[in-house]
């Protein structure tokens, strides 16, 4: 099983590594997407919140603090869901199924993600890693 625990944190963290890595070599189109959507201080934003997934999903891959990870990359998604994907303010039809699929998108990962934070952080077994939890719930 412990082969199966470590592809699957490698599934689930690749697309905030990918993403992470994204937000930093494409920092201007970033920043203009996050203005666009009205984000406050937009290139703080954009590198912030760059930085929080790529480490979260690295942590999360490598088993390094994964529920430490896991939480960075909770409190990226929940209010991204909200700034990124509102949904109820289009009004195109297309536009507003795209934003609504985003928006439970970045909900349905935070709840994994929060589910690997209390795993992890209680004690339960995560597969092989380099250090245990960062925190002891």
């Amino acid at each position: 099983m412990d082969v199966v625990l470590v592809i699957a944190r490698i599934l689930f963290a690749g697309i905030f590594i990918s993403s992470g890595i994204s937000h930093l070599t494409k920092l201007d189109a970033m920043t203009g997407y996050a203005q666009y959507k009205k984000v406050p201080a937009a290139k703080l934003s954009v590198i912030i919140s760059g930085l929080m997934i790529l480490v979260g999903g690295l942590y999360i891959a490598f088993g390094v603090y994964a529920d430490l990870g896991a939480l960075l990359i909770a409190l990226f998604l929940i209010p991204t869901a909200f700034m990124m994907h509102a949904f109820w303010k289009e009004t195109d039809a297309t536009a507003k199924q795209n934003e609504t699929i985003g928006f439970f998108k970045d909900l349905s990962l935070a709840g994994a993600a929060l589910i690997i934070f209390v795993l992890v952080g209680s004690g339960t077994d995560f597969g092989p890693s380099i250090t245990g939890a960062f925190f002891n719930l």
